[in-house]
C-alpha cells in the first residue's frame, strides 16, 4: 500500500477575521509548543536503545509526522486564504459571513447559521461552510425569499427569515 492520496476537493479560498487568528494561533502553538515537546520526548524514547520494540519512539515519530502534516497544510492555507471582515453593501441579501436565519417550509422549524469558509466550520455553533449544499443555495438570497436545498436527507424547502452580519 502506498502513502500517496489523492487530492482534496479544492475549497473556498475565504475565511473571517476570527477565524484567520485562529489557524494562525494553532500553527503557532503546533510549531513553537506542541512540536519541541514532542521531539524531545522522542530524543528521550530513541535514547532507549533496540527501536524495534520501543513503543514510545514509534508513537512519538508517528506523532511528529501528524504534527508535521498540520504544519504543512496550515502554513500553504494561510497564505491562500483571504480574510472577509467586511459587510456587504446590501444588508439584507445572504452573503460570506451572514448569520441567517431559516424556516423549513415543511416542518416549520427555525434554524441559524453562519456561512463562514471551509477550515472554521463548527456544527455544534452552526457554522456551515461556504461550499456547503445549504450555503450554496442560501446565497444572494434576500429575507421573505424561499429556496429549495438538496440535502442528504433529501430536497428541503426554506424561507429565509433574518439576515445580520457582524460588525
Amino acid at each position: 500500500m502506498s502513502r500517496w492520496r489523492p487530492p482534496g476537493e479544492k475549497s473556498t479560498a475565504l475565511i473571517t477575521r476570527e477565524g484567520h487568528e485562529r489557524l494562525k494561533a494553532e500553527l503557532d502553538d503546533l510549531w513553537r509548543v506542541r512540536r519541541p515537546e514532542v521531539v524531545k520526548a522522542l530524543t528521550a524514547a530513541a535514547a532507549e536503545g533496540d527501536r524495534s520494540e520501543n513503543a514510545e519512539y514509534h508513537y512519538r515519530k508517528k506523532q511528529l509526522g501528524e504534527i508535521d502534516r498540520r504544519v504543512r497544510y496550515l502554513s500553504k492555507r494561510l497564505e491562500e486564504l483571504r480574510v472577509v471582515d467586511t459587510p456587504p453593501t446590501d444588508p439584507e441579501a445572504v452573503f460570506f459571513g451572514a448569520t441567517v436565519e431559516l424556516e423549513n417550509i415543511g416542518t416549520g422549524a427555525l434554524s441559524s447559521y453562519r456561512i463562514v469558509g471551509p477550515d472554521e466550520t463548527d456544527a455544534s455553533r452552526g457554522y456551515i461552510s461556504i461550499d456547503s449544499p445549504l450555503a450554496r443555495a442560501m446565497l444572494k438570497k434576500r429575507i421573505d425569499d424561499e429556496f429549495e436545498a438538496s440535502l442528504p436527507t433529501g430536497i428541503a424547502s426554506f424561507a429565509i427569515i433574518g439576515v445580520e452580519y457582524e460588525a
